[in-house]
């Protein structure tokens, strides 16, 4: 369904599945932090995402999003994780960061500069709304979804590059 609802470029799950691994892994050394802001998998148990993240390259934080429930599921094995949260506030080069999965109006620091990274909304593709409801969240909020980011995961200095433009 992902593949209709956000108007992906892919013929099948399994494309779409390999393509995502191979690009997560081409940006995520073994060594590198990342931040997954929640809807690992769509669709699919414990057993499904622990298969997932076998493959996956990097020390792995969760963000809890609208469809990550396997977390709680006893074939799901929480180690992949280093820990699983559903709000966080990181500070990285003197900058503050607000993690959660989902675009929210005003955040922690909101007026003090910092940062808000958010999930959940794929692209504006099938909502014309959906765009201009995000600009109103301003420039400092970003959304680091795959859909809207080259189906790679992007990083932290990318993101403070473009915020500066």
């Amino acid at each position: 369904n992902i593949i209709n609802l956000s108007a992906r470029p892919f013929i099948s799950c399994e494309e779409m599945h390999h393509t995502l691994i191979n690009n997560w892994n081409a940006c995520v050394s073994k060594k590198d932090e990342i931040y997954i802001l929640g809807d690992l998998i769509h669709k699919g148990d414990g057993e499904d995402a622990n298969k997932l993240l076998k493959k996956l390259n990097g020390k792995k934080y969760l963000i809890r999003g609208n469809h990550d429930g396997y977390v709680d599921e006893k074939a799901f094995d929480q180690s992949y994780f280093e820990w699983i949260k559903d709000y966080y506030v990181l500070r990285y080069d003197h900058q503050k960061f607000v993690l959660f999965h989902y675009p929210i109006l005003e955040w922690d620091g909101f007026f003090g500069g910092s940062i808000h990274l958010h999930g959940h909304v794929h692209n504006s593709r099938k909502d014309p709304t959906q765009l201009a409801r995000l600009e109103a969240l301003g420039e400092r909020a970003f959304n680091v979804g795959v859909d809207v980011n080259d189906f790679r995961p992007i990083s932290i200095n990318e993101i403070m590059g473009r915020i500066k433009q």
